[in-house]
């Protein structure tokens, strides 16, 4: 008690000295209540032949007071809005004529508020029964994070046609399979269950079960204390039933220039503050595409609205694992013979400079660059004096193909400098020129990065740096052998390590991806993706246990 009196008479002094220091003609506001509160509403469309509206389900709202500061509307369909102007419209979903009590409080000084009520009658024509057919099976259906496939967390611009190209997917950022299940800071994600329920009265509802924890994203974390530092587990109550209401999108994809992609035109607002697995502080998602078994939606970043946040759902429970749909074996390279490559399989390219890629190399077909002995090719640059030689190997005109899966077993050069890659070109690139040809990364290796390996594709719109790429992390990946692989069909190219898929691209009929392509091995020295080499580099190898083609 002698410390309290101490610091309360600390306190007193301090209050008169800061007292007497300011302005004679500063005054407290007054605090004053919101008076005369009245609240009306217009249906759209209404008229004699459509007393409840015109079936877009919009009512104009306005409110008035007298000493008001703000005006919050809650809509009685679970959804509510603060707008200090007083005058809102908004979209009653709920198909059929329905009627709603909205109330609304008048905010005025020291948050004193009034409120006040009317009823609202209004007709909504708007329904999407076949998106509640398949997110609830006709009765109730659990959703999974997509987490095996690439792009099950993405980031994107929000603008469907920005640039002019169409970018209705994650542009900026794709999560990798299962990059966000075993990171500590994540791995609360991946284990979530989402809940669709079609009630018997019509109503859609939703439930998420987070297991106690759920993924914040690093902007949206105040209301967990979170520091907003990174992406983060908080224990989070997520409890309850929400009312999910279904309204056309507002972003118009016609003006999206992909003529093999067209949207579902459905959103989702979840009353009572619920959000699908990942906090983004937002209610409101668009259906980008909907089936029996996966579903794609996205939502705007609530800090920045030119921001879109992408999310992928399916009905099972992501399994780390990879099934083909080739298993016949159909031309292979066990490189049990020693000596020179097969002749019958390969050829080599021969040159200097990497055909514009800035590298140091020149490509020879000399025994010391590329032989086979133990079992293994190996692919070697070395230092000559002067400069660098290594080899590249192509199946050209020996064996070229469309469609299956292709299998590398191979062991990566360690040193800095070093640019390994198997990869796969079009057999018309002589005819086409490149990237019409079409081109097709299993796996390419930094000079810098020995620890990761990336898989790329390039085709025209989207050459040197702008093909759709992703990364993984391969630790061992010059100490140990791996599967490098990639499986191609008439839909799809996944590119994957040791049968995981780390980057997958939808083909269509409009890609060059559809005709016959070659296999290539090389191992290249500097240019862009080799970087800085070594200064006491004398030689490293890339070795290859298999190479083999299924279809």
């Amino acid at each position: 008690m002698k410390n309290l009196n101490k610091y309360i008479g600390i306190f007193i002094l301090l209050f008169v000295f800061t007292s007497s220091c300011q302005e004679d003609d500063v005054e407290v506001g007054a605090i004053t209540s919101p008076t005369n509160l009245s609240i009306s509403g217009e249906v759209v469309g209404q008229d004699t032949d459509n007393p409840d509206g015109d079936g877009s389900g919009f009512v104009d709202i306005s409110a008035e007071a007298e000493n008001v500061i703000s005006y919050k509307f809650d809509f009685g369909d679970g959804t509510s809005q603060v707008e200090p102007s007083g005058t809102v419209r908004h979209r009653f979903t709920k198909v059929g004529v329905n009627t709603f009590t909205v109330i609304v409080n008048a905010i005025g000084t020291g948050g004193i508020s009034s409120s006040t009520s009317m009823e609202v009658t209004v007709r909504s024509d708007f329904d999407d029964p076949e998106a509640k057919q398949f997110l609830t099976g006709g009765s109730s259906r659990i959703w999974y994070l997509a987490a095996a496939e690439p792009a099950h967390l993405g980031l994107g611009p929000a603008n469907a046609s920005i640039d002019g190209e169409g970018y209705w997917y994650p542009k900026w950022y794709t999560a990798g399979p299962f990059e966000k299940c075993e990171a500590e800071i994540s791995a609360c994600f991946c284990d979530d269950e989402l809940t669709f329920t079609l009630e018997d009265n019509g109503d859609l509802t939703y439930q998420l079960n987070n297991n106690g924890s759920t993924f914040f994203n690093g902007g949206n974390q105040a209301i967990v204390g979170g520091d907003g530092s990174e992406d983060a587990c908080f224990e989070f109550d997520t409890s309850g039933t929400s009312l999910v209401s279904l309204a056309p999108t507002s972003n118009d994809w016609s003006t999206v220039p992909d003529p093999d992609f067209s949207a579902r035109g459905t959103s989702m607002s979840f009353s009572d503050d619920a959000f699908m697995s990942y906090y983004l502080g937002t209610s409101d998602y668009e259906i980008i595409s909907l089936t029996d078994t996966e579903l794609l939606v996205r939502t705007l970043d609530v800090n920045d609205s030119a921001i879109a946040w992408y999310l992928k759902f399916q009905t099972s429970p992501a399994e780390d694992t990879f099934e083909t749909v080739f298993n016949d074996l159909v031309w292979s390279d066990e490189f049990d013979t020693d000596g020179a490559p097969d002749a019958t399989k390969w050829t080599h390219e021969l040159g200097a400079g990497g055909w514009g890629n800035q590298e140091l190399q020149t490509y020879t077909d000399d025994i010391e660059n590329s032989y086979v002995s133990d079992g293994t090719l190996k692919i070697t640059a070395k230092a000559n004096g002067s400069g660098y030689t290594s080899a590249r190997l192509i199946t050209k005109g020996l064996q070229e193909f469309t469609y299956g899966r292709v299998e590398v077993r191979a062991k990566l050069p360690a040193q800095a400098g070093t640019w390994p890659a198997i990869w796969m070109l079009g057999a018309n690139f002589d005819t086409v020129g490149w990237p019409a040809s079409g081109e097709i990364d299993i796996m390419e290796q930094t000079g810098w990065a020995k620890e990761e390996v990336s898989g790329t594709l390039h085709y025209p719109g989207h050459s040197a740096g702008d093909g759709p790429t992703a990364s993984t992390s391969v630790e061992t990946s010059t100490t140990a052998f791996h599967n490098y692989s990639v499986e191609w069909t008439t839909d799809a190219i996944k590119i994957m390590v040791d049968d995981k898929v780390y980057n997958a691209f939808d083909n269509t009929a409009s890609t060059p991806f559809n005709l016959d392509f070659f296999m290539i091995l090389n191992v290249a020295m500097g240019g862009t993706l080799g970087g800085d080499i070594d200064p006491g580099f004398i030689e490293d190898t890339m070795e290859v246990e298999y190479i083999r083609i299924y279809q």
